[in-house]
């Protein structure tokens, strides 16, 4: 069984004049090393749990694996009691499968390890992506109400962050306001690789006349995902970054960032967003 996503230690609390020590909750975060037929892919830092999940949701997103059909078995390594055993997991190529681990590796490292700050040529990362996933057709509009609405669903979705206060959380909903599924974890990248991983086991992919809301900014990993899995509408509780505007404005997707109460900026994608009931 995986690790709980919190564990406490103890803190030493200042409030005014002296201070005291207590029990407090923090979000466990460990490695996990994705292998593909055994070599490794990428070691991320996640929360414990639905790492099925979040291997198959980064794999596809990567463009490692196309569909589910590529995949015959996806499971934790080692013998049960092996220490590093939970941090580890394998994914089985189904036969005749093409997964191009080398190229991968490459993204995964690049996307993984090092994130936002790698340094790399914006419109060389934007010009690959759509190279691989195609501008997303264009689709009904989406009312702000439907955005605002996911946003308030997002903080009652968050039971580990309302423990520590340290853990994002991804937040899949229809365009009727239906919540799909929601994810916790550490890193924002990682909530939102179990939504997309969920979603390809479920049979569900492309996510069309969805929303995906994500708790803090939406950077271009997150516009990135969304648009590898047919998702139209991303939004964030904080700011979007440029190469997230930029990206979401040429693959046709609506970006939506400081969402909070009945608030929202739309970023790209505003012709798509509409408070006319008709």
């Amino acid at each position: 069984m995986p690790r709980p996503p919190v564990e406490e230690v103890r803190v030493h609390r200042y409030a005014g004049p002296g201070g005291s020590s207590a029990a407090d909750a923090v979000v466990v975060e460990e490695p996990l090393e994705i292998r593909v037929s055994g070599d490794t892919v990428a070691i991320t830092m996640r929360t414990p749990g639905h790492d099925r999940e979040l291997a198959l949701g980064f794999l596809f997103a990567e463009g490692i694996v196309a569909s589910l059909a590529d995949v015959s078995a996806v499971a934790h390594c080692g013998r049960t009691g092996d220490e590093g055993r939970e941090n580890t997991i394998e994914v089985t190529p189904a036969p005749g499968a093409r997964v191009d681990v080398d190229r991968g590796a490459v993204e995964a490292r690049r996307g993984t390890l090092t994130t936002s700050s790698c340094g790399i040529c914006g419109r060389r990362t934007i010009e690959d992506l759509l190279a691989r996933a195609a501008p997303l057709p264009p689709g009904p509009s989406v009312h702000p109400g439907a955005i605002s609405a996911a946003g308030r669903r997002l903080r009652g979705e968050q039971p580990t962050f309302g423990r520590t206060g340290g853990c994002h959380g991804a937040l899949l909903a229809r365009f009727d306001g239906t919540v799909v599924r929601t994810f916790e974890d550490v890193g924002r990248h990682n909530a939102v690789d179990k939504v997309v991983g969920a979603s390809l086991l479920a049979g569900e992919l492309p996510l069309a006349e969805h929303i995906l809301l994500v708790s803090g900014r939406v950077s271009f990993e997150i516009v990135q995902k969304a648009i590898v899995a047919g998702i139209p509408v991303v939004a964030g509780v904080s700011a979007a970054s440029s190469l997230a505007v930029e990206t979401a404005a040429r693959a046709n997707l609506v970006l939506c960032g400081f969402v909070r109460g009945d608030d929202l900026v739309v970023y790209a994608g505003g012709d798509r967003v509409s408070s006319d009931p008709g």
